[in-house]
């Protein structure tokens, strides 16, 4: 088939009432920035579709980009021709005997945005599938159960003929909910986490805890190519890098031992907090599943959340560990995530954590820290890396 133009279809966001040109100028936007790579591509915004326009050597590349922007509910390679009866029916021949695979049975499926045009959609649905039987042996009419679906969309001076739909991955386009910070181990469930929080129309921050020389440098890497990944869909990520050393020294030297991922989840909570605020962020977000590990109690959570104001959300909390490893999977973060270089909370993992910690406890062990002092320090070495996909950049704050 000559395909010369991309039919983009979004769901959730055209039912935003009023604000949906805003969510779909940002969708346009988007995938502006996601196919920025890709020489000659135009991308024009109609009620309802948005359409890209590429030469026909690039579309293979162009529909591997669409694929991971959010919003974009499916996508389909279609003929433009112009809006003339016999134009629209060799088009369909064309997208026949295209395809793959032959298909033995079709139905055409006439959408006619233009009313002006001479033929209703069910005379464009007849008049169509009458000369796709007339012209391709071995065709046969389903309307139930087709192996292709013949699309038809009039459209003013052009019409749009093509196939089935290619699947995007839906949710709402990234930027439209606002920023989150969220807290990117170098373990399997914080990229997953990220990478929800994204689909729901986040913008993504990231904050990961670095305790060299407990940790290494290959495990702080591990955390930046995990951010690079989560680029594919976030298209730029600000990770901070935060020195974590001097506060768990002090946690294991003057806190209970059993208490300590209480105490250390609180003070990491906190420095997040100051760093998302600084950027603009509306909340915090984990990659805790309730019930997980012994800082995933609903106990635990408690404890922690209290030492800060603004929403923190987990996007896996009802979600089983098979599962996140098969999302893990899918998004490509999995290989990464388990390659064997420990993070700040394996090192310094207790051998028998507190799992329903008591918040009166663990502000009397915690009060043995200076704690403003130690956040304060902790902000003041902060790096800033902006990770887009290929490239990284580095700064810290004063």
């Amino acid at each position: 088939m000559n395909t010369d133009v991309i039919l983009v279809r979004y769901g959730e966001l055209a039912l935003k009432g009023k604000n949906r040109s805003d969510f779909e100028d940002r969708l346009v936007q988007n995938i502006r920035l996601k196919l920025a790579g890709i020489p000659e591509v135009k991308v024009v915004k109609s009620f309802g579709r948005i359409f890209v326009e590429t030469d026909r050597s690039r579309t293979a590349s162009v529909l591997r980009e669409l694929g991971d922007v959010f919003g974009v509910v499916g996508f389909s390679p279609a003929e433009r021709v112009e809006s003339d009866p016999e134009a629209i029916k060799e088009a369909a021949v064309r997208l026949v005997e295209y395809q793959d695979s032959f298909p033995r049975t079709f139905k055409v499926a006439a959408k006619r945005a233009d009313k002006s045009f001479p033929l209703s959609s069910g005379e464009i649905n007849r008049q169509v599938g009458a000369h796709l039987l007339r012209n391709v042996k071995g065709l046969k009419v389903d309307v139930h159960r087709p192996d292709l679906t013949v699309h038809v969309e009039v459209r003013g001076k052009y019409t749009y003929v093509y196939g089935d739909d290619l699947p995007g991955p839906g949710g709402l386009p990234v930027g439209t909910s606002g920023k989150v910070m969220l807290l990117l181990s170098g373990g399997i469930d914080s990229p997953v986490a990220g990478y929800l929080s994204l689909k729901r129309g986040a913008e993504l921050l990231a904050v990961h805890f670095h305790s060299y020389p407990y940790t290494s440098e290959r495990s702080r890497q591990k955390v930046i190519d995990l951010a690079k990944i989560l680029t594919r869909f976030a298209g730029r990520i600000r990770l901070h890098v935060v020195p974590f050393t001097e506060i768990q020294t002090e946690i294991r030297q003057k806190c209970l031992e059993s208490y300590s991922i209480t105490v250390m989840r609180r003070m990491m909570f906190r420095i997040s907090q100051q760093l998302a605020r600084r950027e603009g962020a509306l909340a915090l977000v984990t990659g805790e599943s309730l019930g997980q590990v012994a800082s995933q109690t609903l106990e635990s959570m408690n404890a922690i959340n209290e030492v800060v104001d603004i929403p923190v959300l987990r996007p896996l909390i009802g979600m089983d560990k098979q599962e996140i490893m098969s999302l893990a999977k899918k998004i490509g973060t999995y290989e990464t995530s388990v390659l064997p270089y420990e993070d700040c909370c394996t090192v310094f993992l207790p051998r028998s954590p507190k799992t329903r910690p008591d918040l009166e406890t663990t502000r009397k062990t915690e009060s043995r820290l200076d704690v403003d002092r130690l956040v304060e320090a902790a902000v003041k070495g902060t790096e800033v890396l902006q990770l887009v996909p290929g490239e990284e950049k580095e700064f810290t704050y004063f």
